[in-house]
């Protein structure tokens, strides 16, 4: 039982953040706020708007105190992400979006410094992926601004500064590719002596820790009855998979979709890690290893969107027998940079004259098959659960049920990270069983699928 009765979630996601605030006895959403997780241009470089998501944060505390009120808050945002603090508690440099690409002198030297994968089990990503090289990037290109920074904190746990004044890091947000971490060991990796920035990294905490309370003048600001204690926070793809750590017994695998789909085969296989294919190993809430493979699957359906209108399901799902049948097919990448099929840009087979749903048909399988490529390469076994977004998309949840074999579970809800988030101060677990998805008549299914992997 939780020692709070609601908790409000500051739920920072790369396209939009958004308070929660859930009750703990029966793990609830009661309210609920969001705006969009704005990038700024720049100088000197393109960063994230905190300040913006300062005063939504403060407004929407000010607010939630009147009613439904909340004892303690938590923290979850995405990763690849660094806050530099400087002496004065301010930001040293801006905290840098990590689409960003940096100059191709500075891509180079970083690869010449950066730990081998066997180390990290980190792969080589492109632009700040890998937060070692936003630090390097920001270390080389601004020295002088550099030489200020005092504290380098992890995205969720620079908010809980901003709350308590208290610095922190944690492991799930550090173990995320950055780079900086050694999973199967626990600390930091040779990276962090390399960059000599050792001294600057905050305390390790646990994602479980309370790390202090809010501080008196944000206390009176916003009308609080009393300080309450914030939670140290965790990155939002391991926020997703907590709940499930919590009530299932491996193996299994969740797919957390949001812009990034991430592929977490919990009991999976180390060893089957391709670091040329975005498969990487992350670290759960507990700090154990848990490998992972993912590509940009939110963002990738929302360009689709932008180009093929709504999918309708039911017109997607008529057309499907025709495309599989003539091989219409897209392949990857819709977003270049990352997944299991690095290099490549998106192409459609035999796609001339094809209508809209006739593509929504084949991007359905796109993001299926490319879901069963990454749960290979994690070596993923077991039911499947996908939350977040694509969880809504039955076609997808059918043909990932029909290529994989297994069983597909539609977890319903669109906060599955801000409840992860909610499970550090205890409250209960939602229902995360899901909803069995109906696999498809696979007639042809396999062809497909054939033909699909020797094109890419």
């Amino acid at each position: 039982m939780s020692a709070f009765e609601r908790i409000a979630v500051l739920d920072i996601g790369k396209t939009n953040a958004k308070m929660v605030i859930f009750d703990a006895a029966s793990g609830a959403e009661m309210e609920m706020r969001r705006m969009p997780n704005r990038v700024l241009s720049g100088p000197p470089y393109p960063h994230y708007d905190v300040e913006a998501l300062w005063a939504f944060l403060l407004e929407t505390l000010a607010d939630f105190a009147k009613a439904p009120g909340f004892d303690a808050i938590s923290i979850t945002t995405h990763g690849a992400a660094a806050a530099l603090i400087d002496a004065d508690g301010q930001l040293a440099l801006p905290a840098l979006d990590y689409e960003h690409q940096y100059p191709e002198d500075i891509q180079r030297a970083y690869d010449e410094i950066r730990p081998g994968f066997a180390e990290t089990f980190s792969p080589r990503l492109s632009g700040g992926l890998n937060l070692g090289a936003q630090i390097h990037y920001q270390k080389s290109a601004f020295p002088e601004a550099f030489s200020r920074v005092r504290a380098i904190l992890t995205y969720p746990q620079y908010w809980a500064y901003r709350l308590t004044g208290a610095a922190a890091n944690e492991v799930t947000s550090l173990g995320c590719h950055t780079d900086l971490w050694r999973p199967h060991e626990g600390r930091y990796s040779s990276l962090v002596n390399v960059l000599d920035i050792r001294d600057l990294m905050a305390p390790v905490h646990s994602a479980f820790d309370q790390v202090g309370m809010v501080r008196a003048d944000i206390v009176s600001g916003i009308s609080l009855p009393e300080p309450v204690p914030v939670f140290c926070g965790i990155h939002d793809s391991n926020a997703s998979l907590l709940p499930y750590l919590t009530e299932r017994d491996a193996p299994f695998a969740v797919v957390s979709t949001g812009t990034w789909v991430i592929n977490f085969a919990v009991a999976g296989d180390v060893d089957r890690l391709d670091m040329m294919r975005d498969a990487l190993a992350n670290v759960d809430a507990y700090g154990r290893v848990v490998p992972s493979a993912r590509f940009m699957g939110g963002r990738e359906f929302e360009i689709l969107t932008g180009e093929l209108g709504i999918l309708d399901q039911d017109r997607a799902r008529a057309a499907l027998p025709g495309v599989i049948g003539k091989r219409l097919m897209l392949l990857p990448n819709v977003v270049a940079g990352s997944g299991p099929f690095p290099g490549r840009e998106r192409k459609w087979v035999n796609g001339q004259s094809a209508s809209a749903d006739e593509r929504w048909a084949a991007a359905c399988l796109y993001f299926a098959l490319m879901t069963e490529t990454c749960l290979d390469l994690a070596g993923g076994r077991g039911p499947i659960l996908v939350e977040g977004p694509f969880a809504l998309n039955a076609l997808y949840l059918s043909l990932l049920s029909s290529l994989t074999g297994r069983g597909v579970f539609a977890v319903p809800g669109s906060t599955g990270t801000s409840q992860g988030a909610a499970l550090l101060a205890g409250i209960k677990p939602a229902d995360r069983r899901g909803v069995p998805a109906v696999a498809i008549d696979g007639a042809g299914l396999s062809g497909y699928r054939a033909d699909w992997l020797a094109s890419v």
